[in-house]
């Protein structure tokens, strides 16, 4: 990658109008100083940012130069607009502290990018008077400049109370992103829904060029792109009717064999292996793919075993 990229242009006349506001970053993780940098190109100012590690210091420096790096209090202060982009299980601690030292000013913008929480974990910064958003970006970050562009199209799951509900898609839509409404109750729902299909994603697919090394593929990236990008296609064409290989099919002795080989060469492979086909089946089943009469040898591939660690 190379490290000078540089974000796209800006939008047509965006050099020409002033900034509306001026942006804060709680938080210099992987995300915050990429929206930040989405948000100048928008014709917002960033004029401050938290952040300790020495990896923080340098995202920000890479994506939001020449913004000084402060406390967080300090950044509220200079901020009409705060992205809170911390972890989640920091979260609540953090919009209570904040609200406790009086560090939140009214109509002051709050906006944290957790894919958990709605707009309820901002409650105690509300009741100071400020403006509770949540924009959770559906994306993965690599907290460098090529993160910027990728906001283009990008999802970003949108809560807020009703009467912010438009100031909040606006903010998406300047981003380059795509606001989609979440009730705050569907929260935990739709960030599971993420977890599994990008973050688990990542698990099986480490998983898969581990294997493939082991057999000797020289180049296991290579071997996989072209199948997993055409898996996940058609995924999202076709939902399960996407499904293929031998657990869609019933191919119990190839089940087995898989098994077997994982129990000698990645015996930690096995669980998720187990677990994953297990799910597989049960949609083939439901879906009229897995013949009711070769499920039950499948599924007898699949039973447990104490020693991998499978038993329900």
């Amino acid at each position: 990658m190379n490290p000078s990229h540089e974000p796209g242009p800006r939008p047509p006349g965006v050099e020409d109008r002033p900034a509306r506001l001026t942006v804060g970053v709680v938080g210099a993780g992987r995300v915050g100083p990429a929206l930040a940098a989405a948000l100048k190109l928008a014709g917002h100012r960033p004029v401050a940012a938290s952040g300790v590690s020495d990896a923080s210091r340098r995202r920000a420096a890479a994506l939001l130069p020449d913004v000084p790096l402060v406390e967080p209090a300090e950044v509220l202060a200079r901020a009409d607009l705060v992205l809170l982009t911390v972890p989640d299980d920091a979260l609540p601690g953090l919009v209570a502290g904040l609200a406790d030292t009086g560090a939140i000013r009214p109509g002051q913008l709050l906006a944290h990018t957790s894919g958990r929480y709605g707009a309820g974990v901002l409650d105690p910064a509300r009741r100071a008077g400020a403006l509770p958003l949540a924009l959770h970006p559906a994306m993965t970050f690599t907290g460098t400049t090529v993160d910027v562009d990728r906001l283009a199209g990008c999802s970003f799951g949108v809560t807020a109370p009703q009467e912010l509900r438009l100031a909040a898609e606006a903010l998406v839509v300047e981003m380059g992103g795509e606001p989609e409404w979440i009730d705050e109750q569907a929260r935990p729902l739709y960030h599971a829904a993420l977890a599994i299909g990008s973050n688990h994603l990542v698990t099986l697919v480490a998983q898969a060029r581990e294997l493939l090394a082991t057999a000797g593929v020289d180049n296991p990236g290579r071997m996989l792109g072209p199948l997993l990008g055409a898996a996940l296609d058609n995924a999202l064409r076709s939902g399960d009717q996407a499904l293929t290989g031998p657990v869609s099919r019933g191919d119990a002795g190839t089940v087995a064999a898989h098994l077997d080989q994982l129990r000698a060469h990645a015996p930690q492979n096995v669980p998720s292996y187990v677990a994953m086909a297990r799910a597989t089946a049960d949609r083939a089943l439901t879906n009229g793919m897995l013949k009711p009469e070769l499920a039950e040898a499948l599924l007898g591939a699949l039973a447990d075993r104490p020693e991998d660690g499978t038993a329900r």
